[in-house]
């Protein structure tokens, strides 16, 4: 049975969280609405673009949030990489995976942005954003199309948050949660997940661990 990799991306690969911050409050800004902190932000990435606008406007938000979702995105396609950059040790290890493991990332960040990012930092490895007709996570449908243009059986799904725990649930596949991402291990272990590991450099070990169990 061919075994591949599959990563989430933010909080997981890459420690984007102040572009996201940046592009969201330069949104919200535009249209009035007051800015969000960085921890409040932290709280609500992971459901994609437009679920953390949505959480971020204002209650009583007289704009739709695809008009604030639209100012965002067009922020954050040019401004996505200003102050984004990998975990340290991230490429380390994914420099030992790959010599053993096909190696894909998914992402409910908006497409475009994520193959953007990943070709900036990890050219080469097969990236699939959020696309129009494509349930995001935690449907299980991004992950199976991974591991089909892999060409792997199975898959080790590699995350920092509740819903990547859900997503590899749903696909029916193991997931290792990171502790260095944007939720807690507590909050991780909350939400169901069971293998956790704490530094990027530990990796290829608890990958290989939790294969043999």
């Amino acid at each position: 049975m061919k075994v591949g990799i599959i990563f989430d991306l933010d909080g997981t690969l890459l420690d984007t969280l102040a572009d996201l911050a940046d592009a969201t409050n330069h949104a919200l800004e535009q249209f009035g609405y007051p800015p969000r902190s960085m921890e409040y932000i932290r709280s609500v990435i992971g459901n994609g673009a437009l679920q953390l606008i949505r959480l971020s406007m204002p209650e009583d938000a007289d704009r739709d949030a695809q008009e604030v979702l639209q100012v965002f995105k067009n922020h954050y396609q040019t401004h996505c990489n200003v102050k984004t950059a990998p975990y340290p040790g991230i490429l380390d290890a994914l420099a030992v995976l790959s010599q053993t493991y096909p190696i894909g990332i998914v992402t409910n960040k908006p497409h475009a942005a994520a193959a953007a990012l990943c070709e900036a930092h990890f050219p080469g490895i097969f990236t699939l954003g959020e696309q129009a007709g494509t349930p995001r996570k935690p449907a299980p449908d991004m992950v199976r199309n991974t591991m089909t243009a892999l060409g792997v059986d199975t898959c080790i799904y590699v995350g920092d948050s509740e819903v990547d725990v859900l997503t590899a649930q749903n696909a029916g596949v193991p997931c290792l949660s990171v502790l260095w991402g944007l939720r807690s291990r507590e909050q991780l272990i909350d939400a169901g997940a069971v293998h956790l590991c704490k530094a990027a450099a530990d990796l290829p070990h608890a990958i290989q661990t939790l294969l043999r169990t």
